[in-house]
């Protein structure tokens, strides 16, 4: 299956299930040696180029973040011949210069997740890999992504930390100031072990955040109660230079 050449895979989040701007689609649904992926992955044309495309919650938004088999979506597309991975995650916003509506390529992350299988030395036997991990994005995608936008005109903030929590529920207020004091700029539940998985496997991997709602008490109206409509509209605006974006970054 690794003929198919892909140029880039993207894997959407909250609010991103589809990406219509693909044409002459097919899909497929390979089964890897940790199961099956979190549903079909759509493989199509943008722009020319072969880009696949995989919802991470399911196209019906079924699974929550906790039970993503991400060694599955990762392996998935790395059958199919996928070689650079971006991933889309929906965040909230910690620190003054991520608002709703803002993308960011966040360059650090923390892990607060618990209980998930976070690597491929699961099972017994298997190798056990040490992979360097001080800087978990691959810095040429991420340098990619970024000088992509500045040609696409698209606004994106270069850097940030991204916490990435363990979901489903929402952080408290509390938890909130501990990640700011920590270092956080954003927070989200898909985060990890994506990330790792990815430089376990080899694959070039870098995080396009979309600040769905500013998280718990970080906003200018520390009462304001989040909606999930609140958070799709923002994911909405803030996705319309995602085609724009993509195209720029396959032409690099």
């Amino acid at each position: 299956m690794s003929d198919l050449a892909i140029d880039l895979a993207v894997i959407g989040g909250t609010g991103l299930y589809r990406f219509a701007e693909l044409q002459d689609v097919e899909s497929h649904q390979p089964v890897t040696h940790y199961g099956a992926p979190s549903g079909p992955i759509r493989v199509g044309l943008l722009g020319g180029r072969r880009v696949a495309f995989l919802a991470r919650h399911g196209e019906g938004h079924s699974l929550p973040p906790h039970q993503v088999n991400y060694r599955a979506n990762l392996a998935a597309l790395q059958a199919l011949g996928a070689r650079r991975v971006l991933a889309i995650n929906t965040v909230g916003g910690i620190t003054e210069r991520f608002g709703p509506r803002v993308l960011a390529c966040p360059d650090q992350l923390i892990d607060y997740t618990w209980g998930r299988i976070s690597t491929i030395c699961e099972e017994p036997g298997t190798e056990v890999l040490h992979v360097d991990f001080g800087e978990p994005y691959t810095r040429s995608l991420r340098q990619a992504v970024i000088a992509a936008a500045q040609s696409a005109g698209v606004a994106l903030v270069d850097g940030g930390c991204y916490g990435a929590t363990q979901g489903p529920r929402l952080e408290t207020r509390a938890e909130i100031v501990r990640m700011r004091r920590d270092g956080c700029d954003l927070v989200g539940m898909t985060g990890m072990p994506e990330a790792g998985l990815a430089r376990e496997l080899g694959l070039d991997y870098a995080c396009l955040a979309i600040v769905a709602n500013w998280a718990a008490g970080a906003g200018p109206d520390p009462d304001e109660v989040i909606t999930l409509q609140d958070v799709l509209d923002n994911v909405a605006a803030a996705s319309a230079g995602l085609p724009a974006l993509l195209s720029a970054v396959l032409d690099r």
